[in-house]
């Protein structure tokens, strides 16, 4: 009978030979045995088994240092599919992608109706029809992930949607009951970090903070390489950092929040006109037209913008920022008006090349839920 310990080890050494497998394939037994450490009789079985879940598989021979030539093994990508979500305010995204995050079908709806019972519906909708074109596979849809905007606790409930009314749906319950498996919640700045960790522009690093900034700001924090969720999970709400104590007041109760006066909605709202909001393609047609009013409130958001950054450099240190705006991503000169802020006329300032706009753009967020379900999914099946 194999004692509760030496349970522990194997199943800490299949996950230790899946992940080298998963990082470094094609790769041979005799170098996972050099790698991790393991003896050869121990990679030869953790890999038998392996096989037998249909995780990995046998490709063809590797070139030999002298003697055999090795047979190579390379992860089965295809073995399971998992589902991304990223539910803006007006917006809601879905990404369908294998074991490794690379997408093999999308959809990017704009929501009409914020009701709660029509979000569902359009949700619902446009799962199944990702669902419907999933490959055949040992282990099918393996889970979906849902990136929301706003606070989500340890019990993955949403508990506060500053600028939604979304807070009282059960979406992990709902989810869970109408496609039978496993179902996260996680703040959309949290997958969003992890989406560009994994597969995006903080790939090398291990000390990031991800900023997203639409209707309101939200961060996501990386620190030796592990996602920060603090006591009860609602850590990195820097969006309701006060930066002015005689500011206006904010959807969470406090005045001067950094986010009504660096996010999409309060740059919108400081160019309107006779009450009509400015909508996107506006704003993008002035700026190329070097429209001044314009120009000048990009400058104002990029200097609000690096004023809460500020105050990220100072509490986290980060190796490297990340940002993720479709603003920013099309009017550099909005990253240049940042940059600027940062730099005050002493010695001590900020590295201002930490600042890197997002690699994955729009599908970070759903990159990153996608992210963080194949990872359960790796722990489960090791397990």
């Amino acid at each position: 009978m194999i004692s509760a310990d030496q349970a522990l080890v194997k199943k800490m050494n299949k996950k230790l030979v899946l992940r080298e497998i998963i990082h470094t394939s094609p790769v041979s037994r005799a170098k996972l045995s050099e790698v991790t450490g393991l003896n050869k009789t121990t990679v030869s079985s953790q890999v038998a088994d392996l096989l037998d879940d249909n995780l990995i598989f046998e490709i063809g021979q590797g070139l030999s240092s002298g003697g055999r030539r090795p047979v190579m093994l390379v992860f089965n990508k295809n073995a399971g599919f998992t589902i991304g979500i990223d539910l803006g305010v007006d917006y809601l995204t879905i990404v369908l992608t294998d074991l490794e995050g690379t997408i093999v079908s999308e959809s990017h709806q704009k929501i009409d109706s914020t009701l709660p019972c029509d979000l569902q519906k359009l949700m619902i909708t446009l799962l199944e029809k990702q669902i419907s074109v999933i490959p055949d596979s040992r282990y099918g849809l393996i889970g979906i992930c849902l990136g929301v905007p706003g606070l989500v606790n340890n019990d993955q409930e949403l508990t506060f949607t500053p600028n939604s009314n979304w807070s009282e749906i059960p979406f992990k319950q709902i989810l869970e009951q109408t496609f039978q498996v496993p179902v996260f919640v996680e703040n959309e700045a949290n997958t969003g970090a992890y989406g560009e960790k994994e597969y995006g522009a903080a790939k090398h690093f291990k000390n990031i903070v991800y900023v997203s900034i639409n209707a309101g700001i939200g961060t996501g924090v990386i620190q030796n390489n592990e996602l920060l969720k603090g006591k009860n999970g609602l850590f990195g709400e820097m969006g309701h950092t006060v930066i002015d104590f005689n500011g206006p007041r904010c959807t969470c109760g406090n005045r001067g929040c950094w986010e009504l006066y660096a996010s999409e909605k309060a740059l919108h709202q400081s160019l309107m006109s006779n009450n009509q909001t400015v909508m996107w393609q506006d704003i993008l047609h002035r700026a190329k037209q070097n429209d001044p009013q314009v120009l000048q409130a990009l400058d104002t958001f990029g200097f609000y913008l690096g004023i809460g950054l500020k105050n990220i450099i100072n509490t986290f240190d980060p190796e490297v920022i990340i940002l993720r705006n479709r603003i920013i991503e099309a009017f550099p000169q909005v990253l240049n008006s940042i940059r600027h802020t940062l730099v005050p006329n002493h010695t001590h300032a900020p590295d201002v090349n930490i600042l890197l706009v997002s690699a994955l753009k729009h599908n970070a967020t759903a990159l990153g839920a996608a992210a963080i379900m194949i990872k359960h999914f790796i722990d489960g099946v090791t397990a």
